[in-house]
């Protein structure tokens, strides 16, 4: 997902040191009665790009774990420096796309030894579109418990500012292939989802994704860019025009994407073409001579027609009416 290199300070001031000292202490009082048993594979959410972002309970299981498997062991150290802590190359375990399954085996030797190992991605949430899935099946499967620290994410972090109507939830898709004829086939499946769907894109290509969704036509896209970041981006706009919108500024394709295609909106329809021409028409003549609700009661009592499919209808017929 989005990576923290962007944020992460070279050289961690004494000053943000100290803040994240205070955070510490919270942590430990807050999170200090709960129980966090050895022999565990907790799985940790870091930030996505605002160092701020990170939970106490994160804090808190990073400081007592005994191992820190990490996607990227230069990265973490960089990482847990700016929040003041550091650890020795032995207690770094590193646990990548390349080497997943094979180090898997390394973290459950550790579990069996009593230790606790968190495991963390480059930012956000690991198994989602990170690594970390593999490990925790495996973990899992070897009967040692997998205990989730919940925290950022760029899907659910986009999902809860572009402002998506529709049922049926959403479709998380990730990265689309880099192969140009593989993610059209893929976008064309698009094309007929009724949910909202998630994508995640790296900056240098982005630009082809926007080409590529063109073929959505009217429906709404929502960008995220940089989240959480300085400079931060989230924008909603229809399919057939992100081509231009990211041609307009060319810091628009810098730094890393989430996009949101809206859910699938259901067509309008008339709702007196639910009806057959006898219901309808018994519909009508009752609704002259009679109120609203009775009209309709008798009118499904004589057709068998559904009383809330007529309700509507009657109420429709009502309007046209005033």
């Amino acid at each position: 997902m989005t990576r923290l290199s962007e944020t992460l300070p070279s050289e961690p001031s004494a000053a943000l040191s100290s803040v994240y000292g205070t955070a510490f202490q919270a942590a430990r009082e807050a999170v200090g009665p709960q129980n966090h048993p050895a022999s565990t594979l907790y799985v940790v959410a870091t930030p996505i790009g605002n160092l701020a972002d990170i939970t106490l309970r994160a804090l808190y299981v990073i400081e007592r774990a005994n191992t820190l498997a990490c996607e990227d062991t230069r990265h973490t150290q960089q990482l847990l420096r700016a929040y003041g802590l550091d650890r020795n190359n032995s207690q770094l375990l590193a646990v990548h796309q390349h080497n997943e399954a094979e180090a898997a085996a390394q973290v459950i030797a550790r579990l069996a030894q009593g230790e606790r190992v968190a495991y963390v991605s480059d930012a956000g949430t690991p198994a989602i579109s990170d690594p970390g899935a593999r490990l925790v099946a495996a973990v899992a499967a070897a009967g040692y418990r997998v205990m989730p620290l919940p925290g950022a994410s760029s899907v659910t972090t986009l999902l809860s500012a572009a402002g998506v109507v529709g049922e049926g939830g959403f479709v998380f898709t990730g990265f689309l292939s880099s192969k140009a004829a593989e993610r059209q086939r893929a976008i064309e499946t698009l094309v007929g989802e009724q949910r909202a769907v998630v994508l995640l894109e790296a900056p240098h290509r982005i630009e082809a994704l926007a080409q590529a969704l063109n073929i959505l036509g009217g429906r709404l896209v929502t960008i995220g860019r940089e989240l959480t970041k300085q400079f931060e981006t989230v924008h909603t706009l229809e399919a057939q025009k992100l081509t231009a919108w990211f041609a307009e500024h060319t810091d628009r394709v810098r730094g890393e994407f989430a996009l949101v295609i809206h859910a699938l909106e259901k067509p309008k329809t008339d709702p007196t073409e639910a009806l057959d021409a006898s219901s309808l028409r018994t519909l009508k003549l009752l609704l002259t001579e009679l109120p609203l609700k009775t009209a309709v009661k008798m009118t499904s009592d004589i057709t068998g027609a559904s009383k809330n499919v007529l309700y509507d209808t009657a109420l429709s017929l009502k309007k046209g009416l005033e």
